[in-house]
């Protein structure tokens, strides 16, 4: 990794030199952002793999698995997972197979469709979750609590300004 974030640093002052508008500290917490994320998700979808799981899958199993009735809609799982309609449609399908979820049409409105968590989707949850531990407190282990909380604060803050760069308010 050592040698990766090197050729990064080196790459990102060439282009500046190319480049003299270039912001480079963005830029180069935009690459660690993407290098952090890909390396942690590589790692993820290693684990999940064994069990016939993607991240979407995953995210969206632990969605039902954490949401207050253990059911949620397609149409809300969309808007958290960031899935189109037609990847959730798939994901949907995925965790209805291994019998992970049940899908219902929903009691108070029929045209309502209602995915619920399994027994099984909890145990495997449980299953997945806790090798994880370990791997996801080393990556963090040279962090204090007050860096840890600094930096959940600094990327909530940097998550909502991509939202509104992406969604602007239309209020004049």
């Amino acid at each position: 990794m050592t040698e990766c974030l090197a050729h990064m640093d080196e790459g990102i002052a060439r282009a500046a030199e190319n480049l003299p508008d270039l912001p480079v500290q963005e830029v180069i917490i935009t690459r660690l952002l993407l290098l952090v994320g890909g390396t942690l998700l590589e790692e993820l979808e290693g684990n999940l793999k064994p069990h016939g799981l993607n991240d979407s899958d995953f995210r969206t199993l632990m969605m039902i698995y954490s949401s207050p009735a253990g059911s949620a809609s397609p149409t809300e799982l969309c808007e958290y997972a960031q899935q189109g309609a037609t990847n959730m449609t798939r994901i949907a399908n995925v965790l209805v197979k291994a019998g992970l979820i049940t899908r219902a049409t929903s009691a108070e409105d029929r045209r309502r469709v209602v995915l619920s968590i399994t027994a099984a989707g909890k145990r495997m949850v449980r299953k997945i979750l806790p090798p994880l531990f370990p791997k996801v407190l080393g990556a963090f282990e040279s962090l204090s609590s007050t860096d840890k909380r600094t930096l959940e604060r600094l990327l909530r803050q940097v998550a909502v300004n991509i939202d509104s760069i992406n969604h602007p308010d239309p209020r004049p």
